[in-house]
């Protein structure tokens, strides 16, 4: 089926999704990467997992190069970093770019929530979209099971003799399940007397924001993985010594529940250009971006390859940067930066209800938004092209004093309209990007040094990127980061957990707040994962449910099919 046969711009994405036609992911994969068939372990017919021994054979070929889609400060109406990350793909690819695109599994938790799926939408959507949106192959349910894994073997441990001496009050390592579930935040296990274990307090944050995540996202291969879950710090000894997943001798056991889901997922977008969809979201409160294997298969696969990372730059880009860049040696060669009328007007202070009406002045407002976010990837070294994500009730007159303010900050702009035209409606982008790779060399700097000191390195981000003036610590995040030090992982970066809504840790102080101070509540170790937590204002690693749930509106019509999933 050709675009001109799917349902008009405007009607729900699993319609436009599922009206489209999908190629069968083997041949796919050969026409387009020329990866044989016997490289790819199938999930049906249209999704697949490329094997680690393929992989390891791509080693000696040459990288494409890396471009990082980033975005504006998110607001409810959505900026659409994955919808333009999948159009710009298929842009690339309509003009002969030989593109992939490397995007992040959605969770379940935004999934019934109120975010939503992420499997892009309009016409730049990434299929099957319910699957992808759903259980997918199921990598997820992998995490979260070798995740209890050791939650389950730690307290077995505690129940026959506590061998190693843990002392239950000292257990820092949390359940999890990837759903928004409030009331497991924190809870008392253990209860029922001396065979239902050992009472403690305990709680669950979501998958997503789990170590394991984090270590899934980061490691370079099995073995790599296997050192990474046996570094894990899961608590203390009643003589506060560091316990590790190794000194449980779970590690190989929780490497054994993870060695298929490491393996990347192939599939396609609707205009069957490739697409690999691994790792995990929530640059808010985990590094936010997708999995350092699939990024690297794809650059030995393509002449660009096309990633993002969650949220606003603020987060999504810096983490990239700071934390995926620091370790894996990748460094991307150019960034796009999302922008979109809508985005602007509710900075400027506009409701999500009085969107569609034209006013150039809240646009206007809102664009230090846009200024702050440029200035920030310029700190980094990278010069961003700014994509207007365009929206049918965007005016021309809107759009205009978008392009002034660019050209006031010196930074190209292009007009993407894939959301209604696909790929097609991309074009100028991705020629825009293209003249950039192929005239221009990045020099890609991090905002700290290795050897600052923990708390440096949270007040270097606060005051480059979040504009802060200053940072405060609680007296607990203090001593932790003291310990941490002491312990001999000063040398980590630090993963900023705050607010999505705000430079600031205020979700409701709009545009480019500056001069305000960074609350910093805990800071915690992952030492499997290689960086440090630090946890800001009032962020919860467990998101609520809304009051109306997307949940309420998902479900199985006459015939079976899923409605309502967005």
């Amino acid at each position: 089926m050709s675009q001109n046969d799917l349902p008009p711009p405007g009607a729900p994405d699993i319609e436009i999704a599922r009206a489209a036609t999908m190629k069968p992911i083997l041949p796919l994969a050969d026409d387009k990467l020329g990866i044989p068939s016997e490289a790819l372990v199938p999930y049906g017919h249209f999704k697949a997992k490329l094997t680690l021994d393929y992989i390891k054979g791509l080693q000696a070929k040459p990288d494409g190069k890396l471009v990082l889609v980033t975005a504006v400060t998110p607001t409810p109406a959505g900026e659409g970093k994955t919808t333009t990350s999948v159009g710009l793909n298929d842009g690339l690819n309509a003009i002969g770019v030989n593109s992939i695109v490397c995007l992040r599994e959605p969770s379940l938790g935004p999934c019934f929530g109120m975010k939503g799926g992420a499997a892009g939408g309009g016409r730049a959507q990434v299929l099957p979209m319910e699957d992808i949106n759903l259980h997918f192959n199921g990598d997820f349910h992998a995490i979260t099971s070798a995740h209890s894994l050791i939650s389950a073997m730690i307290d077995n441990h505690l129940q026959w003799g506590n061998e190693l001496n843990i002392d239950p009050r000292r257990i820092t390592w949390r359940r999890v399940v990837d759903m928004n579930d409030r009331a497991l935040r924190n809870i008392t296990i253990g209860l029922g007397g001396p065979t239902q274990g050992v009472p403690r307090e305990g709680g669950f944050d979501i998958t997503v924001a789990s170590e394991l995540m984090a270590i899934f996202c980061l490691a370079t291969d099995l073995k790599d993985l296997q050192k990474r879950v046996g570094d894990i710090i899961i608590g203390k000894t009643y003589k506060k010594k560091p316990v590790t997943v190794r000194e449980l001798q779970a590690d190989g056991a929780v490497t054994v529940l993870l060695k298929d889901a490491l393996q990347p997922n192939l599939v396609q977008s609707i205009e069957h250009n490739p697409a690999f969809i691994h790792g995990g979201p929530f640059a808010n409160i985990a590094h936010g971006c997708n999995s350092v294997i699939a990024t690297k298969t794809a650059l030995k696969l393509a002449d660009v390859v096309v990633t993002e990372a969650g949220f606003g730059a603020d987060l999504g880009a810096e983490k990239f940067l700071d934390i995926k860049c620091r370790q894996s040696g990748l460094r991307p060669d150019a960034l796009v930066l999302v922008c979109t009328i809508r985005a602007m007007k509710m900075q400027g202070g506009i409701a999500k209800g009085d969107l569609l009406a034209e006013n150039l002045e809240a646009v206007r407002a809102g664009c230090i938004n846009l200024r702050q976010h440029i200035h920030n990837m310029r700190a980094f070294g990278l010069d961003p092209i700014v994509a207007l994500n365009h929206f049918v009730h965007d005016t021309e007159a809107e759009i205009a004093i978008v392009r002034e303010v660019c050209a006031d900050e010196g930074a190209v702009m292009a007009v993407s309209k894939h959301w209604s035209e696909g790929g097609v409606g991309a074009i100028e982008l991705a020629e825009v990007l293209k003249a950039r790779l192929d005239s221009s060399k990045t020099e890609v700097k991090l905002i700290y040094d290795d050897q600052m000191p923990l708390a440096q390195k949270i007040e270097a981000v606060a005051t480059t990127i979040y504009g802060a003036k200053d940072i405060a610590l609680s007296a607990d995040a203090a001593r932790s980061l003291r310990e941490i030090e002491k312990m001999g992982f000063g040398n980590l970066p630090v993963c900023i957990a705050k607010t999505q809504n705000s430079f600031s840790t205020d979700p409701k102080k709009l545009g480019a707040p500056s001069g305000h101070t960074v609350e910093v509540r805990e800071a915690t170790l992952c030492a499997g994962a290689g960086f440090v937590v630090a946890i800001c204002g009032n962020i919860m690693r467990m998101p609520g449910l809304p009051r109306h749930p997307a949940a309420l509106d998902i479900g199985l019509d006459e015939d079976g099919q899923i409605v309502g999933l967005a």
